[in-house]
């Protein structure tokens, strides 16, 4: 569920102030994260390793409460529940938008990423989230290695989003450097901060 909220009720009434009409609001943080554990799991479990890390990803955030709130047009929106959005190549060879309720169960979330990717990949109909939950987007360009992504100011979409490409080898560790954009109403950098350090250690306790 998604509610109007008044920015002066909240930590970020200076934010939004600042920051809702500024030409560029968004902000880019890169981080490389050892993903060693996440690629043994993925194969020791026989799950995907995009699907793992959406999980992550929503784990990391959970317990931050600036992700439960967002800019949305001119208004600030806040949201009882948070998805993961991934990017799935349809059986036209072209790409749709799959949103994926975040659940701390990973086996609930398993089995809502394969049954609504799926879904999507044969229909090629998007499936849209963003009325009820607070989407984080992710790209993944799992065909080659990328050092960052600097993403774009839409003016219409102003959700947290996260890319990355093909992890690296690196002696006996897998490292993935990834790009994390976000708007400067919703979180400062010490939430963003905070969320990637979180998604390090949720990747590091995952079993």
């Amino acid at each position: 569920m998604a509610r109007e909220i008044d920015p002066k009720d909240t930590t970020r009434a200076m934010a939004y102030a600042l920051w809702m009409k500024a030409p560029n609001p968004m902000v880019t943080f890169f981080k490389t994260l050892d993903v060693t554990n996440l690629a043994k799991v993925s194969r020791k479990r026989k799950l995907k390793f995009n699907m793992l890390l959406d999980y992550c990803i929503g784990k990391a955030a959970a317990n931050i409460k600036e992700f439960y709130i967002l800019p949305v047009g001119d208004k600030l929106m806040e949201y009882d529940t948070i998805a993961v959005n991934t990017i799935v190549m349809n059986k036209e060879n072209q790409v749709s938008s799959c949103d994926i309720l975040f659940s701390d169960d990973l086996k609930t979330f398993h089995r809502e990423y394969m049954k609504y990717t799926k879904q999507v990949a044969k229909t090629c109909q998007d499936r849209d989230l963003s009325e009820d939950s607070m989407v984080i987007g992710t790209s993944a360009i799992v065909d080659t290695e990328i050092d960052g992504v600097v993403g774009m100011n839409s003016g219409i979409f102003h959700n947290p989003f996260l890319f990355w490409g093909k992890y690296r080898k690196k002696w006996f560790r897998y490292e993935l450097p990834v790009s994390f954009q976000f708007h400067h109403t919703q979180m400062d950098g010490a939430h963003a901060g905070r969320f990637l350090e979180n998604l390090q250690n949720e990747i590091r306790r995952l079993k």
